[in-house]
């Protein structure tokens, strides 16, 4: 029985979540309405992103975001999803990664 506890403690240990760090961090805000943000962590997860005005002081002004993310999922295969987000709405493509991989509802939700 011992051993079993044993056995079943080092399992839980092992699948433990490892530490992530941050290795990259910046934020630049004009505070007009532009901005650029961007991180990168240790487990390769990555994100960045700018926003700018358009049409600015008008009644159609809008912010346009520009970016993308990527991360490296339990398979080990990579992911890469860029965007944009304007006056036709959030326009997600899935330019590098397996697509295949991906469930259809993700993909759906993504196009949407």
């Amino acid at each position: 029985m011992k051993l079993l506890v044993l056995c079943a403690f080092l399992a839980v240990v092992a699948a433990a979540p490892q530490d992530i760090d941050i290795i990259k961090y910046n934020v630049n805000n004009d505070g007009l309405g532009a901005y650029n943000f961007e991180y990168e962590q240790s487990d390769g997860t990555k994100f960045d992103q700018t926003g700018e005005v358009r049409n600015p002081g008008s009644e159609k002004e809008f912010v346009v975001v520009k970016g993308s993310y990527s991360w490296i999922a339990p398979d080990d295969h990579a992911y890469l999803i860029e965007y944009v987000a304007d006056e036709n709405g959030f326009q997600p493509t899935i330019s590098q990664g397996y697509a295949d991989s991906i469930s259809p509802k993700v993909l759906a939700l993504l196009r949407e």
